[in-house]
């Protein structure tokens, strides 16, 4: 997975867009996600083992709406696995790590106050890829989401 006009640090970014991991460059986590996927996503698939087309095809009808705009879904905090990419009210990009939350930067993640876990914020990361994340799919992470 290239870097596709954007500053993308690390997974958690890259399948907010989203991008599943290239079954050729990165085939081992291609496996693994598609593994994980279609495990966690048996309602939007009749494949055992879902095919990249299969994805792709629910990823581009989870990420635009209708005239082209970014569909999101609100959740609670609560409910969202680590790894995960969520904005605020003020349209501000977090990514959801150790029950806190650290703001994205293009200089990399900074450390925010930590937020209850009711607060109900909006999901950028596509619904079939946070129940993969929570099936056990490991996402990669900028360095400087340790040290935030």
């Amino acid at each position: 997975m290239g870097n596709r006009g954007g500053c993308l640090h690390d997974t958690a970014q890259r399948i907010v867009r989203p991008h599943r991991p290239c079954a050729e460059c990165q085939r081992a986590r291609y496996d693994l996600f598609r593994e994980r996927w279609g495990a966690a996503n048996r309602d939007l698939t009749t494949a055992a083992r879902p095919s990249a087309d299969d994805m792709d095809r629910v990823l581009h009808a989870e990420r635009l709406g209708s005239g082209g705009a970014k569909r999101t879904y609100r959740d609670r905090l609560s409910h969202l696995p680590a790894g995960v990419m969520v904005a605020d009210d003020e349209h501000r990009a977090f990514l959801v790590h150790e029950r806190r939350l650290l703001r994205w930067t293009f200089a990399g993640y900074e450390a925010q106050k930590a937020r209850g876990d009711d607060v109900e914020l909006a999901v950028l990361t596509p619904r079939s890829v946070v129940r993969a994340i929570a099936e056990g799919f490991p996402v990669g992470l900028h360095p400087s989401a340790s040290t935030a």
